[in-house]
């Protein structure tokens, strides 16, 4: 795959969010720099030879100066490597063909075994995943939203204690809290039967908890664009403060 050229506009795109789902070398270069031109080809052979496990993006620091203002580069070639919007590696200067090897191997990161189970996708290989790793985030969302969607509310919230709070976690546990709540199938019959539960909620608080927290849970499975989470979130904090 071949380079991608960013500038300072691109940089949030093509590197920052890029690398939260692939490791992204930076090579910051010039065209009057002629350890830049040397260095270049072989970053391209390396880096294309990991299959797309890592990608490689150029910076010219003379069209793009708040790109290199970011980086602090003094001189150049430089070239960074980032993994999940952090600087995770970095050399300066032409280094020969080995030792460009060496930094890029370190970041190439090899699936586990946990990893192939949960691409697998199917509950006895999640199960399995999660004893080998009982903290691997994607197998315990990945089961977590399996048995919530069944009703084992209890086994999917202790699952999800294991990893850290996301937008998806707060899903899945709110889909578990309200597997048995008397007032979801109401909900569920469409926008009134959904609007009609929040209203008959919000009338309860604040002195009631539980109705607190199935407004909260109700809200968390809407649509992200649902303009009714952000009325419902405004009415809820008013009766609460």
């Amino acid at each position: 795959m071949p380079a991608v050229d960013v500038t300072d506009d691109t940089f949030e795109t093509e590197v920052l969010a890029r690398s939260e789902s692939v490791p992204v070398v930076v090579d910051l270069w010039a065209e009057w720099c002629g350890p830049c031109r040397t260095l270049g080809p072989i970053l391209e052979r390396v880096v294309d030879a990991t299959g797309g496990k890592v990608a490689l993006t150029k910076v010219d620091v003379d069209s793009n100066p708040r790109v290199a203002t970011t980086f602090q580069v003094q001189s150049i070639p430089a070239v960074f490597a980032i993994a999940n919007r952090q600087v995770v590696d970095r050399f300066i200067g032409a280094l020969p063909e080995r030792s460009v090897q060496e930094f890029v191997d370190r970041l190439v990161v090899e699936p586990s075994e946990a990893d192939r189970l949960v691409a697998a996708g199917d509950e006895a290989s999640l199960r399995k995943a999660v004893e080998l790793e009982p903290a691997h985030e994607g197998a315990v969302v990945a089961l977590a939203e399996l048995l919530a969607g069944r009703g084992e509310s209890d086994e999917a919230l202790s699952l999800l204690a294991r990893v850290p709070e996301s937008a998806d976690t707060r899903r899945i546990a709110a889909i578990a809290r309200l597997a048995h709540s008397p007032g979801v199938a109401a909900a569920d019959a469409g926008a009134d039967g959904i609007e009609d539960r929040l209203t008959a909620l919000l009338a309860r608080v604040p002195g009631d908890d539980d109705a607190r927290q199935e407004i909260v849970d109700l809200l968390e499975t809407m649509p992200a664009d649902d303009p009714r989470r952000d009325h419902f979130r405004r009415a809820l904090a008013s009766k609460l403060f």
